[in-house]
């Protein structure tokens, strides 16, 4: 699946283009901030951004490979973070939840089997009805 991902990866002079403005903008504002700090560093980022730039106003077809390795290492590293959330996730807010509803006994759902009774059908109490509320059930 992933490998189709990147086979698929858009190489139009537009999307190159787009991605040649869009990066070396980045590269340029953030080689702006490491001039600010006065880091050594700000030339070299601030220099590729710039050529980033050009290339993308001027030469769009010269920036294909660059953007294969940037598409490829955006993808692979999605689809990492991705698992990364979710496991973050289940384990730091799901399944806290889950201990404290089992420690404290409760039940989200009516599971048990019980062979004496005829239905499970659960008894709503009744309440009043409007014209708008039944027009409007969600």
């Amino acid at each position: 699946m992933l490998k189709e991902e990147i086979k698929n990866i858009k190489e139009s002079r537009r999307d190159l283009r787009k991605f040649g403005l869009t990066v070396g903008i980045v590269f340029v504002l953030i080689g702006i901030v490491l001039f600010i700090l006065e880091k050594p560093a700000s030339y070299y980022i601030g220099g590729i951004g710039f050529t980033l730039i050009l290339s993308g106003v001027f030469f769009p077809n010269i920036l294909k490979p660059v953007n294969k390795v940037w598409m490829t290492f955006a993808l692979i590293l999605g689809w990492f973070m991705s698992r990364v959330i979710l496991i973050i996730l289940f384990y730091l807010v799901l399944t806290p939840i889950g201990l404290i509803a089992k420690l404290s006994g409760k039940h989200f759902l009516d599971l048990k089997i019980d062979k004496e009774r005829t239905s499970y059908w659960v008894k709503r109490k009744k309440t009043s009805s409007t014209k708008i509320d039944l027009e409007r059930q969600f």
